[in-house]
């Protein structure tokens, strides 16, 4: 350790850069992703609640939420901050997919789990740069352009070779995704990630498997909707994660249905913030 400092003293590196501790740098990136998705569910808790109480038309997925965030001046604030926590977010799953950062091993499970964090990290880092670039472009993005970027992703999937089958694997994949949250919830111990005292975990817990609950039955009908439209090769059966909640309000109870779902995403998002304060992280573990 003393050789390195030497090193990086004689390569006349500046002082503030000698004291950049990277470990330290990633957790606190980390913490802000866990808030930053806390934020964003929340936000979606609220507006599908809301839909489901016919105050709002329709519910909404995350981008067009961040879209009408960034239509008033504070929602830019918001808007870049959870950009910079996902982005931070998906660089702790990135450290949690290939370091195992949470040491899940490498059997069956640990490596299905990392796969996991590794899909995670994906899509939570694909929403921060697309947050980036909505600061950048400040456009509006409404319920029909949430429905139509489905429709042509769907049709550029069906157009490939096997694309129907292509379709009907994506879509199960997102619904094994939700069954995988929902199994989440009712099976795993949550205590064990966190560092908060007993008092605080005895409400914290069922926070957490509620909100995971919640996430993955609110996954699944957009999943259903893909298989669908693989099963006929019709684009159009194809729906965004806010069309298919939307779906789901259509039918017998389906508006006691989604606020039940709605208040579980709540649920979810608080517990972002309770991982941000308290969820046992450790970089300098991980790091190679």
């Amino acid at each position: 350790m003393g050789r390195s400092r030497a090193v990086l003293a004689g390569l006349k590196i500046p002082r503030w850069a000698r004291r950049f501790d990277l470990a330290r740098s990633l957790e606190w990136a980390s913490r802000l992703g866990y808030a930053a998705r806390g934020v964003v569910y929340l936000g979606l808790g609220a507006i599908v609640l809301l839909a489901a109480a016919d105050v709002l038309p329709k519910a909404r997925g995350a981008k067009a939420m961040l879209a009408a965030w960034a239509d008033w001046s504070l929602g830019l604030v918001i808007v870049a901050l959870v950009a910079v926590g996902l982005l931070g977010f998906a660089a702790w799953r990135a450290l949690q997919a290939v370091f195992d950062a949470d040491r899940h091993g490498t059997s069956l499970k640990g490596i299905a789990i990392r796969i996991g964090q590794a899909i995670s990290g994906l899509i939570y880092g694909g929403l921060g740069l697309w947050a980036l670039e909505l600061l950048d472009e400040v456009e509006d993005v409404g319920e029909a352009d949430e429905e139509q970027a489905a429709h042509g992703a769907a049709a550029t999937i069906l157009a490939l070779p096997y694309g129907d089958l292509l379709l009907m694997l994506a879509g199960a994949t997102l619904v094994g995704v939700g069954v995988g949250n929902v199994i989440q919830g009712l099976k795993q111990d949550f205590a064990k990630r966190l560092s908060c005292d007993d008092k605080v975990c005895r409400w914290v817990v069922p926070m957490a498997k509620i909100g995971y609950a919640a996430r993955g039955l609110a996954t699944v009908p957009a999943g259903v909707f893909l298989i669908e439209a693989g099963l006929d090769a019709r684009s159009s059966d194809a729906r965004s994660w806010g069309g298919a909640l939307q779906a789901v309000e259509a039918q017998p109870f389906g508006s006691g249905v989604l606020a039940l779902l709605a208040m579980g995403l709540v649920a979810f998002g608080l517990f972002g913030f309770v991982e941000a304060a308290f969820r046992h992280i450790r970089p300098a573990e991980a790091l190679p």
